[in-house]
């Protein structure tokens, strides 16, 4: 089943520029993975955190974005939209975040976390978009 645009950007609460900025960062993180498992390339020797990079940069951009919005939304008097909008982008980007910094971090060998429990954050996202998605509907 593949999902609309219009589908995507209703449950996820992000906007198509966001989605876009996530898919360039996502394609830049996959060269970039493929180059560090493939030790014979320049990417061998290096950390995790280099190939993470891209991810992290996104974050960032999303975050300046969602603040850009917040500010013209709360100027235009859309007080309450602007809150909730602003609540929902940073905790989905908070929970992104948190997740690609204890999933880089267990990969470099400098944290003794499980994997459940490095992937804490995707299942707490997961219900937020489950309980996001049945209010849409």
């Amino acid at each position: 089943m593949i999902f609309s645009l219009n589908e995507l950007v209703h449950w996820l609460g992000l906007t198509i520029f966001e989605i876009w900025i996530n898919l360039v960062s996502l394609t830049i993180f996959t060269v970039l993975l493929a180059l560090k498992l493939d030790d014979n390339y320049f990417l061998g020797h290096t950390g995790w955190w280099i190939v993470f990079s891209p991810l992290f940069v996104a974050d960032g951009l999303n975050t300046y974005f969602c603040a850009i919005i917040f500010i013209r939304m709360h100027m235009e008097g859309m007080i309450k939209t602007a809150i909730l909008r602003a609540l929902w982008s940073l905790i989905l980007l908070l929970l992104i975040f948190v997740f690609k910094y204890l999933l880089c971090k267990k990969l470099s060998g400098q944290s003794p976390l499980e994997y459940s429990e490095v992937l804490s954050p995707i299942f707490i996202l997961l219900q937020l978009i489950a309980v996001r998605a049945c209010q849409l509907h």
